[in-house]
């Protein structure tokens, strides 16, 4: 059911195609859930006030000031809950953050990464400090300097380390070697399937053995190395992310479960009916009923 609420977050996207970077302060509208697309750009929120952010198939409660990384691959909407509401949201590119000679993917940062945690409390003094970053944002997408650019992108990648610092447990120190850098190839070619946008068109890579090829290596080594370093088999990590994406597919489209089944690379819906119920416990059409 259409919300006559719901905003869509494009409408504050005026220009922000053509040079890939907006920030703006959020006012005061508690009356509206914002849903946001899976095709739009990387967000971060400094945000306070009590809220629900509704995030791929996981739901936070936050009530303070918290600052929210949002991935575009990941669709998520924002519930406004508190009377007063207040904050700023910088929305870019991957390219506008990385230039083209940076190869490393925001994708896999503890930040926006699938599975990782979005939703940072901030403290008083954080908050404080914050603040003023996102208003300097602000005030310099105004100006005319010339390197405007760089020096916002030198603001943003400070809100990301700040962010990171809160939550060392997710940085490793890892030696870099040989399994690691398998690993992290297969991770990046499994996230690189996702999101599924059409129902014309099934995953590519649908099995362990599948990644194995394509990474040119034995099935066997590349799940030593994939279970060596996270504990998981690539089947495991396979079928999680699937079950991932059925279960926003399921939530965040209208499309059948039949079209569903066939963009995840099941021949028949029974097969992904059987799969979906050994992952998650309940069916395709149950859990679809449950989350309306």
């Amino acid at each position: 059911m259409e919300n006559k609420n719901e905003r869509a977050v494009s409408e504050f996207n005026s220009g922000l195609k053509l040079k890939g970077f907006n920030v703006f302060q959020i006012e005061d509208d508690t009356t509206a859930t914002r849903v946001y697309s899976r095709k739009d750009f990387y967000k971060i929120c400094l945000t306070t006030g009590k809220s629900i952010i509704h995030y791929a198939d996981r739901s936070y409660k936050t009530d303070g000031t918290v600052l929210f990384f949002g991935n575009p691959n990941i669709p998520y909407s924002w519930e406004t809950l508190s009377t007063s509401y207040v904050g700023y949201t910088c929305l870019f590119s991957e390219d506008f953050l990385k230039p083209s000679d940076r190869s490393d993917s925001l994708q896999q940062s503890p930040l926006f990464r699938i599975g990782g945690t979005p939703v940072l409390n901030i403290s008083e003094k954080q908050r404080g400090f914050l603040n003023t970053i996102f208003l300097k944002m602000i005030e310099e997408q105004q100006t005319d300097y010339p390197y405007k650019d760089d020096l916002i992108r030198n603001y943003i990648n400070l809100i990301i380390h700040e962010a990171l610092k809160l939550q060392p447990s997710e940085i490793s120190n890892q030696k870099d070697n040989a399994a690691l850098r398998l690993t992290t190839v297969f991770l990046e070619l499994l996230e690189r399937q996702f999101p599924v946008e059409s129902t014309d068109r099934q995953l590519q890579l649908k099995t362990a053995q599948d990644y194995a090829n394509n990474l040119n290596v034995h099935a066997n080594y590349l799940n030593r190395a994939v279970k060596k370093i996270t504990g998981k088999s690539t089947t495991t990590h396979i079928s999680e992310r699937i079950a991932s994406e059925a279960k926003a597919l399921l939530q965040h489209t209208d499309w059948n479960i039949a079209d569903i089944a066939y963009a995840l690379g099941f021949e028949y819906p029974s097969y992904f009916n059987n799969f979906f119920k050994k992952i998650t416990s309940t069916n395709p059409t149950s859990f679809r009923i449950q989350k309306v």
